[in-house]
């Protein structure tokens, strides 16, 4: 694992509250909508990528799904989401890891990635990206995935960022993946913000 990432994303989350970090929202309506366009079955496996401390787990669990996972890089963004579950957290595999080494242990039919890969401005770090990507999804698999569009922000949390429209992330994954649906967001961060954002719903061919 990448000590130097982790370090700094879990000293974010060891000084902020969660719900002050610049990503924070109280209800993930995009990813709850792309996801609900999949029509997948309540137990169909979903893994939330960088979800940390991200409410979503909270919302498909409300809805009746039975398969969850939230990988993280940041123990402590993990442990804030645990904590806020309770007992439910029992219900969520949590797993500490850098998504460019992640061994997957099963397959998913969907993988969500809010805001993960735009800090990945490597090439090479893009390309483990996407390795994992196909090993850790089923065939025609989907993937809900956000970045910061061409006019939203160049940095975040001190990191540069890579910026997409639907037809640049499109491309990132390539061939293989079928455009479902694009859409832009404006998101509005705790201090009141805007940040513009890109989404794309994709399924693998």
């Amino acid at each position: 694992m990448n000590a130097e990432a982790q370090g700094h994303w879990n000293r974010v989350y060891t000084t902020k509250a969660t719900n002050a970090v610049s990503w924070y929202q109280a209800q993930p309506k995009i990813s709850l909508e792309l996801i609900a366009s999949a029509n997948l079955p309540a137990d169909a496996p979903i893994i939330d990528v960088g979800g940390g401390a991200s409410v979503l787990a909270d919302r498909l669990l409300e809805q009746g799904r039975t398969d969850l996972c939230v990988l993280d890089i940041s123990a402590a963004a993990l442990a804030a989401a645990q904590a806020r579950l309770g007992a439910h957290s029992r219900r969520v595999n949590w797993i500490e890891a850098d998504v460019r080494e992640f061994a997957p242990p099963q397959r998913y039919a969907l993988w969500h990635d809010r805001a993960v890969f735009h800090f990945l401005t490597d090439p090479g770090d893009r390309e483990k990206y996407m390795a994992t990507l196909r090993r850790s999804l089923s065939p025609r698999g989907h993937v809900v995935i956000a970045t910061f569009a061409p006019d939203g922000p160049a940095r975040c949390s001190g990191l540069d960022v890579a910026q997409y429209d639907a037809t640049s992330l499109h491309r990132e994954f390539g061939a293989a993946f079928e455009l479902l649906e694009s859409r832009r967001e404006t998101h509005t961060t705790p201090t009141g913000a805007e940040q513009r954002f890109t989404w794309v719903h994709l399924q693998l061919r």
